[in-house]
């Protein structure tokens, strides 16, 4: 008796497929509208938000009173400034300072700028070494290991201070994994040095270079690390394809 309900079995199922299929394809079409009424296009909403913070940074920077000083360059600015916005809605920038080395010129430019963030305004910019084996004049290559005696790129936050060899220095606590996390074990602060000054550039060239720290002229380094201590925001730049690809504080 088997054999008289196989056809009635088979139409039973092939009713219900037309149903299955159609109502597959009316979810697809409500998921597609809802996100399009509703403007949650990722692709969309990234490229505002793009657009938006480059409106944001170009305002700020031009914005900036540099009074004697020269302004940083835009694209060393705009990383800085991103990674910036970033730390501080985390909660880890306490002192509104931004410090910005520019390792992509020559140790015999003044290098370093500090930027009062509340008053929009460059409040210094000096010399500042780069690790020994990062390069001679030009820094080129970057390192987060121990005794490498090279610079590390990326954001930090600054620390406590302290009486070392050479004098009041400044720790550092690099905030990017595998990038620059090991500055505090590398005992890479920030602290004045002899060899960091327009005599050094005369004699030979070109400033002397550290073991990995961002040191500075014994002229500048007690105004510099007083107003920069206590979670200030450091940014070393390169313009290094490696570190954008490594950070999630710049794009």
């Amino acid at each position: 008796m088997t054999y008289k309900f196989l056809p009635l079995l088979v139409l039973s199922l092939m009713s219900f497929a037309p149903v299955f299929r159609e109502k597959g394809v009316l979810e697809n079409r409500v998921t597609i509208v809802d996100a399009s009424d509703n403007g949650t296009d990722p692709k969309l909403v990234a490229e505002n938000k793009k657009a938006s913070f480059e409106a944001k940074c170009k305002s700020f920077y031009t914005s900036i009173d540099s009074t004697s000083y020269e302004l940083p360059q835009y694209e060393s600015f705009t990383k800085a400034f991103e990674g910036y916005e970033q730390l501080k809605n985390q909660g880890k920038i306490k002192n509104e300072y931004l410090t910005i080395v520019d390792f992509s010129l020559s140790s015999k430019e003044d290098r370093m700028w500090v930027i009062d963030m509340v008053n929009k305004k460059v409040v210094l910019q000096t010399l500042v070494a780069h690790g020994r084996n990062s390069g001679e004049d030009m820094a080129t290559k970057f390192s987060n290991q121990s005794e490498s005696y090279q610079s590390s790129l990326g954001f930090y936050i600054t620390g406590e201070t302290y009486q070392g060899k050479h004098g009041l220095s400044l720790r550092l606590d690099g905030v990017e994994y595998g990038i620059n996390d090991n500055a505090r074990d590398r005992a890479v602060v920030i602290h004045g040095a002899d060899y960091v000054s327009e005599s050094f550039v005369k004699s030979y060239g070109r400033l002397g270079r550290s073991q990995g720290c961002p040191a500075v002229s014994y002229e500048v380094h007690d105004k510099l690390i007083e107003l920069i201590k206590d979670k200030s925001c450091l940014f070393i730049y390169h313009p290094s394809r490696n570190y954008v690809v490594k950070s999630k504080l710049v794009s």
